[in-house]
């Protein structure tokens, strides 16, 4: 088994090494190749990654290319986790929408629109060269907004599946709080990349019994800390939500405190630094602890799972993913991108039956499913008018002020990006 990972060398990629390497019985590689275009961090991650590989037994060969086609030939899953434009383009989306006092965010908001804009059309060409090199090969996305970029692929009628981070990782933590195996606990897990709700909490199968209500009245309050929203919002809601609907529920909170500190970009790109430097000591073996703090926790786990699903019917037979609504969400089109349960086979991935959404929620997924229909049509065909449509349609900006002056915005910060300006 042959796969290859574009953004290979990504500081996340260490967290995927190491699933594979404890858990290739799962997922038997034969033949990892990691793709980037920088042959310094291709240099520093691919080291490290074959010592972990060593250190743990794995027999399966790395190899490091910048050469795309060279790398994606003959693979039969490629992940995708890319980032065009690097930190420094996710610094401008985190910054400059907060001078309308609009969220500045790297997935959400106009800063996701412009990261969507930049990120649409190369990853469409590299899934043509993908099915050029092998049109059975699966591709697992992980780079984001997952959504919209999903739904490019399965619309140019591409061999994708959707993944995000944020189902397991509650998962893990409500197995955690319970004592259970987290294989035992099953999420109602409903919305968009992103835009998502945890309406029960069922232990010991999709038909067990929902703890939903004993989570949050004996661990509200912890609950509610990692959400970073008030316990009373949390317990009047009676779900888990996204900590991403923070951006919806506390917008001008978000704002306020978003302008008071450094970005997360600014953040994200010193603890770069720093892993960097650790992934070249060549006594490492093992992901460092500081990796954890970078984010994607478990993102390995979920690949795997996804990925032995996929190529050998061996995975969790239900995962959640992002896929084609296809009539799941009635008040959704058929080709929307849902991120829900799914039972998961060589076939793909087909979501299954989800309870009526309440109004609550229901709106706010039609909402920003009709802004990410806009948002991809900017993408694919650009435009300044559908640029400020998507922006207008947006959650997060909605105002036709906002929308004129972070429309010129995003196309200043990002025209080296976009093929139209």
């Amino acid at each position: 088994m042959k796969l290859a990972v574009v953004g290979g060398g990504s500081t996340y990629t260490p967290e995927l090494i190491d699933g594979f390497a404890r858990l290739r019985d799962t997922l038997p590689i034969e033949e990892l190749v990691l793709v980037d275009p920088s042959a310094e961090r291709l240099d520093l991650v691919g080291g490290l990654a074959r010592r972990i590989f060593a250190k743990q037994g794995h027999p399966g060969r790395i190899v490091t290319t910048a050469d795309l086609d060279a790398g994606v030939d003959g693979a039969d899953a490629v992940l995708l986790q890319l980032r065009v434009g690097g930190q420094a383009a996710r610094n401008q989306d985190e910054t400059w929408p907060l001078e309308c006092g609009c969220v500045g965010q790297e997935t959400t908001g106009a800063g996701g629109l412009a990261k969507a804009l930049r990120t649409v059309p190369v990853v469409l060409d590299i899934a043509e060269r993908v099915r050029r090199a092998n049109p059975d090969a699966w591709i697992i996305d992980f780079t984001n907004p997952v959504g919209i970029v999903t739904r490019a692929l399965l619309t140019a009628g591409h061999k994708a599946v959707g993944l995000c981070n944020v189902a397991i990782g509650f998962q893990r933590k409500f197995a955690e709080r319970l004592g259970v195996s987290p294989s035992d606990v099953h999420l109602d897990h409903v919305g968009l990349n992103h835009l998502t709700w945890e309406r029960g909490v069922r232990v010991g199968g999709p038909e067990g019994e929902d703890v939903l209500p004993k989570l949050l009245a004996e661990h509200g309050a912890a609950i509610a800390e990692d959400l970073h929203m008030p316990r009373a919002v949390v317990e009047r809601l009676g779900v888990v939500p996204s900590y991403y609907l923070r951006y919806y529920y506390a917008h001008d909170e978000v704002v306020r405190e978003l302008r008071t500190k450094p970005s997360r970009a600014s953040e994200v790109a010193a603890m770069e630094k720093q892993l960097l430097e650790m992934y070249g000591d060549p006594e490492l073996d093992e992901k460092p602890a500081l990796l954890a703090k970078r984010g994607g926790a478990y993102y390995s786990e979920a690949a795997v799972d996804l990925a032995a699903s996929l190529l050998r019917g061996q995975g969790s037979p239900v995962q959640v993913v992002n896929t084609f609504n296809r009539g799941t969400l009635p008040f959704l089109p058929d080709d929307a991108v849902i991120e829900v349960q799914a039972k998961v086979t060589t076939a793909g991935a087909e979501p299954l039956a989800v309870a009526p959404v309440e109004p609550l929620y229901a709106g706010l997924i039609a909402h920003a499913t009709a802004y990410e229909n806009l948002a991809l049509d900017a993408a694919l065909r650009g435009g300044r008018d559908r640029v400020y449509d998507a922006l207008l349609a947006n959650p997060l900006v909605g105002q036709f002020e906002y929308a004129e002056k972070l429309t010129d915005e995003l196309i200043a910060h990002n025209r080296e990006y976009l093929a139209w300006a």
